[in-house]
């Protein structure tokens, strides 16, 4: 690899860089950088014509489905799918069968990641919090921190037993790892398939409820306070949840979230239509708790943007909506709804939104930083955010199709990424 990235905006907050810059990069080393940048005899030259050039983009929630279920998405499917969407990095969810509660199948997955596409995609596994997921007795957390786990959760389902928790707060701190929750109290979403509200009542869908988040939240606030350790709100969906993130960060405690795309792009009105691709876990929720979570974004309450990306196959979608899994893909469309909703609308800045996509998440796991300077290894993530373009679903790369964005026309879109001594651009 020998190659001059020509005519890019560098946006870089690890070192606040934020304009013109030429970057040149041989052998998988960021050589020079800056306007006068320049490569050498056999430097071929990418044209980005004002296209974004950021440390690389990770997605801290992921479902990567191997093993167990490969009908769905693979290893090698996923992290193709990552980078088409502009992702160096992802972190695969332990909802797997076997579930990630063993250094074995951490071991598996690191493995085949480093195998797939060339290992372009680096694969960080986040393992369970209790053996088998079941939320009866914790996994041996000191094993799979010492196998590669970055973080622990049981996700898909919450950590529901208060004491369970409070011991992996104290036990994951101690390997520097956060517990990232899953926050749903299941005794209030017994059935439900949407939002509580208006729209179900209409629909004839049975409800869940926001407060079923935002009692868990305030739950594991309190524990975090107590207790101690690092604490994460995955996919966050109510107003609720993000008011009792922002005191507690106020407060000092050590609470993090994150939101999806689609949680701050559709609202449970877009289930009106009974598209299966509608339904997801956390649902979605009501226009004043897509305003909060912008606001969430705005003002820091939020961290991360995270996919939540969820294969399905399509029978398993092509079904009634109360009988379909929840869950839809997200890695290729993520950079053009956060451009479309967020930096077009004045909710966050190009700088902003590559922080919360590329700096804040390797900063809550412990993972070095990525950084776009010379002398670093190049894991960078390329895209314009001016191009539109309507996203097609059979382009897709993942091996689900399970999106509700097929035909929508979106602002800013991935070019490319290079990580590992490699490069894939999109066409």
């Amino acid at each position: 690899m020998d190659i001059l990235l020509s005519g890019a905006i560098l946006i870089d907050p690890t070192t606040g860089k934020d304009g013109a810059a030429n970057i040149h990069i041989k052998d998988g080393v960021i050589e020079s950088v800056g306007p006068q940048a320049r490569g050498g005899t056999g430097t071929r030259t990418v044209e980005l014509k004002g296209a974004v050039v950021a440390p690389g983009f990770i997605d801290m929630h992921v479902h990567l489905r191997e093993p167990g279920f490969e009908y769905k998405e693979t290893i090698a499917t996923g992290t193709a799918s990552a980078a088409a969407g502009g992702f160096t990095a992802v972190c695969c969810m332990p909802n797997t069968s076997p579930a990630v509660d063993d250094a074995s199948v951490v071991r598996f997955i690191r493995e085949r990641a480093a195998a797939a596409n060339g290992g372009i995609v680096d694969v960080h596994p986040i393992a369970a919090v209790t053996r088998e997921r079941k939320g009866e007795h914790l996994a041996n957390l000191a094993e799979l921190a010492e196998a590669g786990a970055v973080a622990f959760t049981d996700d898909g389902d919450p950590v529901h037993d208060a004491e369970i928790m409070r011991r992996a707060l104290e036990y994951a701190a101690m390997f520097g790892r956060p517990v990232i929750q899953h926050a749903q109290e299941k005794s209030l979403t017994r059935n439900g398939v949407m939002n509580e509200g208006l729209v179900s009542t209409r629909l004839g869908l049975p409800g869940w409820p926001a407060i079923a988040e935002d009692i868990m939240v305030a739950r594991d606030i309190r524990l975090v306070e107590y207790a101690g350790g690092k604490y994460h709100v995955a996919h966050m969906s109510t107003a609720g949840s993000v008011a009792q993130v922002r005191a507690a960060k106020q407060k000092g405690i050590a609470v993090t979230s994150e939101v999806t795309p689609h949680h701050f792009t559709l609202t449970d009105e877009a289930v009106s239509g009974y598209d299966t691709n509608t339904k997801m876990n956390p649902p979605l929720r009501t226009r004043a708790d897509v305003e909060a979570i912008k606001e969430g974004l705005r003002d820091g309450t939020v961290d991360v943007i995270a996919t939540d990306h969820a294969p399905h196959s399509f029978d398993e979608k092509q079904v009634e909506f109360q009988a379909a899994p929840f869950g839809i893909v997200g890695l290729e469309t993520a950079i053009g709804l956060s451009v479309t909703e967020l930096v077009g609308k004045n909710v966050l800045t190009l700088y902003q939104l590559v922080e919360k996509m590329a700096v804040n998440p390797r900063n809550i796991l412990g993972l070095p930083p990525a950084s776009v300077q010379e002398g670093a290894r190049a894991n960078i993530t390329v895209f314009d955010p001016k191009a539109v373009w309507t996203v097609d679903i059979a382009k897709f790369r993942s091996k689900s199709k399970n999106s509700p964005f097929h035909g929508f026309r979106l602002t800013g879109k991935p070019i490319g990424v290079v990580n590992n001594g490699r490069e894939e651009w999109v066409s």
